[in-house]
């Protein structure tokens, strides 16, 4: 964006407030930072495909449908964002959190993992594509608020947006 502002996306599990507390953070750190998203709304998610392509009698194409149109809105926020923030939580196995991580890392896209210390182990090689590892929603706001808040100070506008 023209303006400066940084295009976070924010991937992983929707269980819990964890993109409430960044977005605050972020807030009240006075960050040029505009947040993304996947729909987070669990059964609005799982119907895009049949909402929007008609219903399917097998649950196997149902979920194709919905993988398909839910991907349209979670590939191209990836692909435009500067910064991709993924939560794994403790609650599911997040296979998507785990994909949407590796498209971002396929793009060269900057990635924030966002784990408990369980889950070291078995993120660990997310966690090596990933730039950064927080264990909290604060620590990925420090993070934001150094990069980012560097790049202002410094009048510098978000790399990947600025004009050549």
């Amino acid at each position: 964006m023209s303006d400066g502002s940084w295009s976070v996306y924010l991937s992983g599990e929707i269980h819990s407030d964890w993109r409430e507390q960044i977005a605050a953070g972020i807030e009240q750190a006075g960050l040029p930072v505009e947040l993304s998203a996947p729909v987070t709304d669990h059964a609005a998610s799982d119907d895009a495909g049949a909402g929007t392509l008609g219903e399917e009698s097998e649950a196997f194409w149902r979920d194709h449908k919905g993988a398909g149109v839910n991907a349209i809105r979670t590939q191209t926020l990836i692909r435009n964002a500067d910064v991709v923030v993924v939560r794994f939580g403790d609650k599911y196995r997040q296979w998507n959190a785990a994909f949407d991580a590796g498209y971002a890392a396929g793009l060269g896209k900057p990635i924030v993992t966002l784990h408990d210390e369980e889950f070291v182990h078995a993120l660990k090689e997310i966690d090596r594509a990933a730039l950064a590892t927080a264990r909290s929603p604060d620590q990925v706001v420090n993070v934001l608020r150094y990069v980012v808040g560097q790049a202002a100070e410094l009048g510098r506008t978000c790399p990947s947006r600025t004009e050549t």
